[in-house]
């Protein structure tokens, strides 16, 4: 336990909306980009920030709080797509039968939230990675973390985020060399 067991909650509520509150937009993006889903992507931002305040206890105040809100958010994904993939697969036909209707007008949510940074092609060759060198890509590259703090994050060793690092932007070269090319870089 940290020294935020023995503040009171007048405090405590004051150290959450100045520490935490402002990174809610940043947890947002970097949510919808790992569901692809608006609602679920609130899900789990309302989810990271009640585990927050349930374990305040157990911040460090002081330390980045970004980064712990970030681990608490990944943590809470991984465990719910944990859950989610052991039960068996479920079928809402209605889902179905506006998918069908809609098809025309689908846009992927994950290339909208990223549209202004980078372009659709990038967009999509980054959402077409898999998830743990998605997230390695969206962490450094677009959050902007530094290896120690992805590492804490992401709960691994620095020395495997460079790896995943390395290995997605690898990735992204293949997907995106006739792009490039297109676009008159060489390479």
């Amino acid at each position: 336990m940290s020294q935020a067991n023995n503040i009171s909650k007048a405090e405590k509520d004051k150290i959450y909306q100045e520490q935490f509150v402002p990174y809610a937009d940043a947890l947002y993006r970097f949510a919808l980009k790992l569901v692809a889903d608006t609602d679920e992507a609130k899900d789990l931002l309302q989810e990271t920030f009640l585990k927050a305040y349930r374990f305040f206890d157990y911040y460090e105040i002081g330390t980045n709080a970004k980064a712990w809100l970030f681990r608490i958010l990944k943590n809470t994904f991984i465990n719910d797509y944990r859950k989610k993939s052991k039960q068996p697969h479920k079928v809402d036909y209605k889902e179905v039968e506006e998918y069908y209707k809609e098809e025309a007008a689908a846009v992927d949510l994950r290339n909208k939230s990223v549209q202004d940074a980078i372009g659709d092609e990038v967009a999509n060759a980054v959402n077409e990675l898999p998830v743990e060198f998605r997230t390695i890509i969206i962490l450094c590259d677009l959050e902007e973390f530094t290896y120690e703090e992805m590492a804490k994050i992401l709960d691994i060793p620095i020395g495997t985020v460079r790896s995943r690092l390395h290995r997605a932007r690898n990735m992204l070269k293949i997907k995106l060399k006739e792009y490039a090319l297109n676009k008159g870089y060489t390479i």
